[in-house]
């Protein structure tokens, strides 16, 4: 028997899962880390939590499933994307905390570019939009900011990575700067139509390109870990951004095919195949993946606050002290009162883009309570991905052909808020029996590389349903709850 070792790198914990040669997850660990938020707006984590708790995750999992770690033929590594690491090379240490994808401290300085006529040239080559989410303007800031920063950066002593890259560092003992293309396509620095980091963006900036790594296939060879790290070099052969991984491990090979994952936010990825499109609504153009040097599109919109609104109910408001309570809640709510509840707490993302506005609760009543709090933030869930599946149904004409919904994540395990979805989508939710397609990516890019694992077709075979939603409200109340939607939107934004 061998087994296939997959890094899931989240924005609150890290994870370590173990996959038998049919794909089955046979061990888990996981471990959370803190959170930093120096001031409003800004989110942080220590590169040494981020590295603790992988390889910690990693070994505890070995040792759960009691094998020797001669069994495990390959690591897969799928990653939070965009945080943002800076690192001396000779020494390994980071010169300052990683800055979240969440971070919204750079908003002036993407604003002071977008008005400088700047934002059509990063589009037309990195697919993305100007804003604070991506990792180029958290890399200038950290040079900008980090005492000897650039001086050190021009003399050749410093590297930048997203999670994927430093942890490739650390687990190869430093001798492997590398992402994969996925990876590369959310820094905000990298040309999609070319394939390469872009020297103009750079010089921008003020980068130096010698600072970045080698970008490779998402399925590759990235170097082994340090022999004394597991007891023997494991190769890594496998990595991918977390929400592109999770297209994989849900099998969306084909294009129209679509997925979205609700973790701390919600991602939808939609298939476009060779052709790359260029978005009139405001969503991102990306790479699915690249496997033999050849890239696969897709349209992605981004939504800050998915998971992260039941969190808040737990921690900030501490109305619930498990996110399992939040279904009870939502179903004893209160059906007169219409509540709706826009989680702009760090922004909005697509497809507005406004890194300004933040949370608001509309509709409140002397009688409005938990249970309207928490039924008004798992709706919201399905009115951000109405959001996006309308602006990718406009720009892309061919989203049609795609019906059915897949999702996973955490919260895709609430049937509530999965019914919910179908219902405001007026479309089938489909959810896979396995939830941890995230992993389930990473962990089939490493072993089809090492050819343990089948290729593309029979992977997609192995798909299997769990449970299809269908909806059942009626289209006078979608169309009248999604309109309140809007009108809370536009409210917040305003205000």
């Amino acid at each position: 028997m061998t087994y296939v070792l997959a890094i899931d790198q989240g924005t609150t914990s890290s994870r370590a899962i173990l996959f038998d040669g049919g794909l089955t997850p046979v061990a888990t660990a996981q471990e959370e880390f803190p959170q930093i938020f120096p001031q409003s707006g800004w989110v942080e984590h220590d590169p040494a939590d981020l590295w603790a708790t992988t390889a910690g995750t990693c070994r505890e999992v070995i040792e759960r499933a009691d094998i020797d770690a001669s069994k495990i033929v390959a690591i897969g590594i799928t990653n939070q994307r965009e945080t943002t690491v800076v690192w001396n090379k000779e020494t390994g240490h980071p010169i300052h905390n990683a800055i979240v994808w969440q971070d919204r401290r750079t908003a002036d300085a993407c604003r002071a570019l977008r008005d400088a006529g700047h934002g059509e040239m990063f589009t037309d080559r990195t697919g993305l939009l100007l804003d604070p989410y991506f990792s180029a303007t958290k890399l200038k800031w950290i040079l900008d900011h980090a005492e000897g920063a650039r001086e050190a950066a021009r003399r050749g002593e410093l590297l930048f990575g997203t999670v994927d890259t430093f942890l490739i560092w650390k687990l190869t003992g430093g001798q492997v700067h590398a992402t994969d293309a996925t990876n590369a396509a959310r820094t905000m620095l990298y040309d999609i139509r070319k394939g390469r980091w872009s020297q103009t963006i750079c010089d921008l900036f003020d980068i130096p390109m010698g600072m970045l790594p080698e970008v490779k296939d998402s399925a590759a060879d990235f170097g082994s870990t340090r022999s004394d790290l597991f007891g023997r070099p494991i190769p890594i052969c496998g990595v991918a951004g977390d929400q592109q991984a999770a297209t994989l491990g849900q099998a969306c090979f084909d294009p129209g095919m679509m997925k979205s994952t609700y973790g701390t936010g919600c991602f939808a990825l939609l298939n476009t195949g060779e052709t790359l499109v260029k978005s009139n609504n405001q969503l991102l153009t990306t790479i699915a993946y690249q496997l033999d040097g050849k890239p696969t599109y897709a349209l992605e919109g981004s939504i800050f606050i998915a998971g992260a609104v039941v969190q808040w109910l737990r921690d900030g408001l501490k109305i619930i002290r498990e996110a399992s309570e939040t279904q009870p809640l939502a179903e004893s709510a209160d059906a007169s009162q219409s509540v709706v509840m826009v989680p702009a707490f760090t922004g909005l993302g697509a497809p507005y883009w406004n890194p300004d506005c933040r949370g608001a609760v509309f509709g409140l009543t002397r009688n409005s309570g938990p249970s309207e709090l928490a039924r008004a933030a798992l709706e919201s869930v399905g009115f951000q991905t109405r959001d996006l599946l309308e602006a990718m149904r406009a720009d892309w004409s061919g989203s049609d052909a795609a019906p059915v919904l897949r999702v996973d994540g955490g919260m895709s395990a609430s049937d509530w808020t999965m019914q919910f979805l179908a219902d405001i989508l007026g479309a089938p939710v489909d959810r896979p029996k396995v939830l941890e397609t995230t992993a389930l990516g990473a962990a089939w890019l490493a072993g089809m590389k090492r050819e343990v694992l089948p290729g593309q077709a029979e992977f997609a075979k192995t798909w299997a349903l769990d449970r299809r939603f269908s909806p059942e409200m009626s289209q006078e109340t979608r169309d009248s709850k999604y309109a309140a939607w809007q009108r809370a939107v536009s409210a917040t934004m305003a205000f």
